[in-house]
């Protein structure tokens, strides 16, 4: 069975990317969401600001009933 990539219900902050891509990979949500935090700051904000924003239309919310 492969995985498909959601944005999280139970793992969200803002708009559960971080936390999708957490179970998607299996990696700690809070891992990620601080090596996004220093790659946002580090860059400028703006390449990876812009990915998230593209990311919350493009990456579709996790159903309920999962």
């Amino acid at each position: 069975m492969h995985k498909k990539l959601y944005r999280s219900r139970k793992n969200q902050v803002f708009a559960g990317i971080i936390g999708g891509l957490g179970d998607y990979f299996d990696v700690d949500v809070t891992l990620l969401r601080l090596v996004f935090l220093t790659l946002l700051v580090l860059t400028g904000i703006f390449p990876f600001g812009i990915i998230y924003l593209v990311a919350i239309f493009l990456v579709p919310m996790e159903s309920v009933a999962q």
